[in-house]
């Protein structure tokens, strides 16, 4: 006999095993039931997985820890010229044509190259760009023998003029700010101080300007109302801030290869020191995006670069990325507006702030920039760069809804974004100075048939380049250039400074990105083409792109380095 735990009945062996089999079974079904309580919340996370791109651009998290175990080693002067597995005459060909190439680029920009290295003693970004101009292994020994100058003296239409008086077709687009040549920004940026000057420093008040830059920034928006700030980071940030805001809910959906400025939420994985947990990235141009953006109920926003129509799903090239071949799709404008006609729509029923990033392409694709190109309307749009006249600036501009950043009947809480130097008289003037001149005839003409002319223009390069049988080809989205490889190979990244030799000047990421003003002439680019088909001649000459390896070898070559490297740690 046994005594039940209140002591009053007692319990025979075959009551204790019907209880111990009924517990049995409230604990199966209880496990049962959190089981199928955790299912629907596994599936979501399955279909989150599936839904952001393979490779390592769409798992962020998992690019950071690779970054982090990464080991870095770099080639001897012996390691440098043979990388491929090139013989001892290629390589000495290779050799002698690096030292003619450095001489002469040592020669002829001495002071620039001086200046240069002077400032980087003290100046952090040109520490980083000058170790990161080219892929990790040969920089070392590149830096010895040749160097890029930073500096430049003044510009001369679609010239840049150094300190050494020597002339260098300018392909860099100011990280996008030239859109319109630097002699419109020059006269906006007068204009602008001429207005603004007798408002000195008076912060914290606005110049009657700014109602007329409220009217025009509203009409070309097509959105309520505007706030201004400093750069377009600030702008995406106060973006993703009020979509936050307003719905109550932390997660934001960027797309794998878009960038959307430097600080953490939206810039996770390499680059970023701490993990980005409330960023989810996803495959651009899928439908499983967008039953995620249906199913689950934490998302924010969607933040949307139009550029990703040149590349979706990849990041801008650069030097460090394009050993391998890579394919240069047509840009199929068409089917991009579809795609985001469908982000529209899925965000309108999900509630969901739909955010169109123009800070790179505003005012490039279209004078209403890309709302007006695909002819869809975003909740939240940020501007920035070109839109300043050449003065720094971040715009965000959106529907009344999204856009207040307090409560009426909770008057604590509240959604702060201030800066000191926000609406800065000069900037605003040189705001205001833009968008009259966008409105000029000359400026339209800019526009009208534009995407035909670049079309033409690219097409014109590449028969080129075909013709001169070099491993080179370009693509575009209107004056947007990318430039990859058809074939694998080490030395790619070597074309940047064949060209820098052609008088061709391109941006700190290397050869991968070619940015073009829309009031360049064909004049201009009949010079361009000249001096990249020189350039490529002249790398072909010296041997860079013979012993190529293939796809398999290249790839084998990079573990084994790799595999080395961590060995030796």
């Amino acid at each position: 006999m046994t005594v039940s735990r209140q002591g009053r009945t007692p319990l025979g062996t075959d009551e204790l095993d019907a209880q111990g089999t009924q517990m049995t079974e409230w604990m199966t079904l209880a496990a049962a039931g959190a089981g199928l309580a955790l299912l629907p919340r596994a599936v979501r996370r399955l279909q989150l997985s599936v839904a952001k791109h393979p490779s390592l651009g769409g798992h962020s998290k998992m690019a950071l820890r690779l970054a982090r175990w990464l080991p870095g080693y770099a080639f001897d002067e012996a390691q440098f010229y043979g990388a491929d597995g090139a013989d001892a005459a290629l390589q000495q060909r290779r050799r002698a044509g690096l030292q003619r190439l450095a001489h002469t680029l040592n020669t002829r920009h001495a002071r620039t190259l001086a200046a240069t290295r002077e400032a980087r003693e003290g100046l952090s970004d040109l520490q980083l760009t000058g170790a990161y101009r080219v892929p990790f292994p040969f920089s070392k020994t590149l830096r010895g023998l040749l160097g890029v100058g930073a500096f430049v003296q003044r510009t001369e239409g679609a010239w840049l003029v150094d300190l050494d008086d020597q002339r260098l077709l300018d392909l860099t687009g100011s990280y996008g700010v030239n859109v319109l040549g630097h002699a419109f920004y020059q006269r906006c940026m007068a204009e602008a101080q001429r207005r603004a000057l007798p408002l000195g420093v008076s912060l914290g008040t606005y110049p009657e300007a700014l109602l007329d830059v409220l009217a025009r920034l509203r009409r070309i928006s097509g959105q309520d109302e505007v706030s201004f700030h400093m750069s377009g980071t600030e702008a995406v940030m106060q973006a993703v801030r009020l979509a936050r805001y307003h719905t109550g809910r932390r997660k934001v959906v960027r797309f794998c290869g878009a960038y959307h400025g430097w600080w953490g939420d939206v810039q996770p994985g390499p680059g970023n020191p701490m993990p980005a947990d409330h960023t989810y990235t996803l495959e651009d141009l899928s439908p499983r995006a967008l039953h995620v953006l249906r199913t689950r109920q934490d998302i924010a926003c969607v933040l949307v670069n139009p550029l990703q129509v040149l590349h979706p799903n990849k990041a801008a090239p650069g030097d460090s990325g394009l050993m391998g071949a890579r394919a240069l799709p047509a840009v199929d404008a068409e089917a991009y507006a579809a795609w985001l006609r469908q982000l529209r729509a899925v965000c309108t029923e999900r509630g969901i702030a739909l955010v169109f990033d123009e800070v790179f392409m505003g005012f490039r694709l279209a004078p209403g920039g890309a709302q007006e190109r695909f002819g869809v309307q975003a909740d939240l749009v940020t501007y920035g760069k070109t839109l300043g006249g050449g003065f720094p600036l971040g715009v965000l501009c959106g529907r009344a809804r999204w856009m207040k950043r307090f409560r009426d009947d909770r008057p604590a809480d509240l959604c702060f974004a201030r800066g000191t130097f926000n609406a800065h008289p000069h900037v605003v003037m040189g705001v205001q100075v833009f968008l009259e001149q966008l409105e000029t005839a000359e400026v339209q003409a800019l526009y009208a048939g534009q995407e035909a002319r670049w079309d033409a223009r690219a097409a014109r390069l590449n028969a080129r380049l075909a013709e001169g049988g070099w491993p080179v080809q370009v693509s575009h989205w209107s004056s947007v250039w990318s430039v990859a490889y058809t074939q694998p190979g080490r030395y790619h990244w070597l074309l940047q400074f064949y060209l820098r030799e052609q008088g061709l000047t391109l941006s700190w990421v290397g050869t991968g990105r070619m940015v073009f003003t829309l009031d360049f002439s064909d004049a201009d680019f009949d010079a361009v083409c000249q001096r990249f088909a020189a350039a490529c001649e002249r790398m072909q000459a010296d041997g860079w792109w013979e012993a190529a390896p293939s796809p398999k070898a290249l790839k084998r070559m990079l573990l084994r380095e790799t595999w080395r490297a961590w060995r030796q740690r």
